[in-house]
């Protein structure tokens, strides 16, 4: 992953629902969660299913500790608490962004808000705050 290449930083589980990096500002980063059918988690509505919406939450929150300029390449994490507000299913055939930021952080643990939303911020289909345990190894066990 490199922060100068900010498409280098999706995982393989944002590449299968299509996930992308919007923009980065600071500690602040945007992604987006394109609307498609095989993210709809009820036929009959349309609304994208929750656990995307989750996963797209944690995920953004991940990379937006990677952002920090205490960050290690080669290091992992791993997220310890995950608290998510569903405020209102997200709309059919409307894009997802998400946009999180880690705001404190300790030697090892980084915590960080997350808001994903149509249009605004101001209105969100949800919100989170997480906490991260980091700094270990990112290598296989032998």
């Amino acid at each position: 992953m490199s922060l100068n290449d900010p498409i280098s930083m999706v995982p393989a589980f944002g590449e299968a629902i299509g996930m992308s990096v919007d923009s980065v500002d600071g500690s602040r980063l945007t992604v987006k969660v394109p609307y498609a059918e095989h993210l709809v988690g009820d036929p009959d509505t349309g609304v994208i299913h929750g656990g995307v919406i989750t996963a797209a939450l944690d995920n953004a929150s991940g990379w937006a500790i990677r952002l920090s300029e205490d960050w290690e390449e080669g290091k992992s994490m791993a997220t310890l608490d995950l608290r998510i507000d569903y405020m209102k299913p997200a709309t059919p055939h409307i894009d997802l962004l998400i946009t999180a930021e880690c705001f404190k952080e300790t030697k090892t643990i980084a915590f960080v808000r997350a808001t994903a939303y149509h249009d605004s911020p101001d209105d969100p289909v949800a919100t989170s705050i997480a906490a991260f345990m980091k700094g270990t190894p990112n290598e296989p066990r032998a």
